[in-house]
């Protein structure tokens, strides 16, 4: 009898121990540049990838970002209906680090009440996740050259104060890589996208953010 309490003792202590050393699970939602494109190796160097080794063992980071989409449900290519959006929610995240919003500034896709609404809804929709995660929102980064239509200006006039007004609204935590970002148009050879320097100081900022 002895014999199987201590290996029921055992076996439960072995089972807490196991719970409380799970990694951290991020999820990183966004367009192509936290997908990585332009990127030589997108699996070594994207941002989220870059983000793991700095946040360490302790973490798991999934790189959930997909080309092309906006956060606008109404915009081209709508994140909403991407299979990342579902991935999401499979994952059971602890964190999820939003970065979208580069892509609605396309004049075809700029809506300010269109864009609030879509982000609003997103919010609430990652709020019903079971694992109920952390949620950061992420300014995005300069835009250095118009191209495609995604521009400077609109990121500032309207992607940033929609964003804080949704930081202040939902008592959500903003991760600033728009000023964070502002002096490197070297690592954004077509003024979109980071290089591999742009990627990892992309994931040096959110690291700090994360750790607080």
């Amino acid at each position: 009898m002895k014999n199987y309490k201590f290996l029921f003792a055992f076996l439960l202590l072995l089972a807490l121990f196991s719970c409380s050393s799970r990694p951290v699970k991020v999820v990183c939602v966004g367009d192509s540049i936290t997908e990585g494109s332009g990127l030589e190796v997108q699996s070594k160097t994207a941002y989220p990838v870059a983000l793991g080794k700095l946040l360490g063992d302790d973490y798991s980071v999934l790189n959930f970002g997909r080309s092309a989409t906006t956060m606008n449900r109404n915009g081209d290519f709508p994140y909403w209906i991407a299979k990342e959006f579902s991935n999401v929610f499979a994952a059971l995240p602890d964190i999820i680090v939003i970065k979208l919003g580069t892509n609605d500034t396309k004049p075809e896709n700029w809506n300010a009440d269109d864009f609030m609404n879509s982000y609003q809804s997103m919010i609430d929709t990652f709020n019903t996740i079971a694992s109920r995660p952390r949620i950061f929102l992420c300014y995005p980064v300069p835009v250095y050259e118009i191209k495609w239509g995604i521009n400077d200006s609109t990121v500032m006039a309207g992607v940033i104060p929609v964003i804080d007004k949704l930081s202040a609204k939902n008592s959500l935590p903003v991760i600033d890589l728009y000023h964070g970002m502002q002096t490197q148009a070297g690592n954004f050879p077509d003024g979109i996208h980071p290089n591999e320097q742009g990627a990892a100081n992309i994931a040096k900022l959110i690291a700090e953010e994360l750790k607080k």
